[in-house]
């Protein structure tokens, strides 16, 4: 879900994810987890869709500025999980992709550079766009300003 637009694009990607493992599982060396190498198709096939649709238009921002960290434990705890990956479905597809492979797959910016064919850059700027808009719906619903860490 978090690289689809609703349900049923969620279960097409899924669908064809597990037609993909099925068909290349002679080629898992059981090397590393089963569910790592299952996951990193999934991935792999939720970013080659969203390529063939055309749906991603990169954002890119020459001045990038790193943010500081914000409290969001007391925010959080208020929020469940169902409210979090709808935020983060409102995301633009540019910004939802990256969010999910550097703050959910752990991907670090190099490698998102090179999976989406965009610049370091791009991906840190797409990630600190994603991040501020996240920041802004979770104030908007929790009806709480972020304070930043001093």
């Amino acid at each position: 879900m978090r690289y689809a637009q609703d349900e049923d694009d969620a279960k097409d990607i899924l669908q064809e994810g597990f037609i993909k493992i099925f068909d290349k599982l002679k080629q898992y060396r059981n090397k590393g987890s089963l569910e790592g190498w299952m996951r990193k198709i999934i991935v792999n096939t939720a970013l080659e869709r969203i390529r063939k649709e055309s749906r991603i238009m990169l954002v890119e921002n020459a001045s990038i500025i790193e943010h500081d960290h914000y409290k969001y434990e007391h925010i959080l705890e208020e929020l469940g999980e169902k409210d979090l990956l709808e935020m983060i479905q409102e995301l633009s597809p540019q910004y939802r992709m990256v969010f999910n492979l550097y703050a959910i797959e752990g991907y670090a910016h190099r490698e998102i550079s090179q999976m989406l064919n965009i610049s370091e850059g791009t991906s840190k700027s797409n990630l600190s766009r994603a991040r501020d808009l996240l920041k802004h719906k979770i104030e908007l619903r929790s009806e709480i300003k972020i304070s930043k860490v001093i």
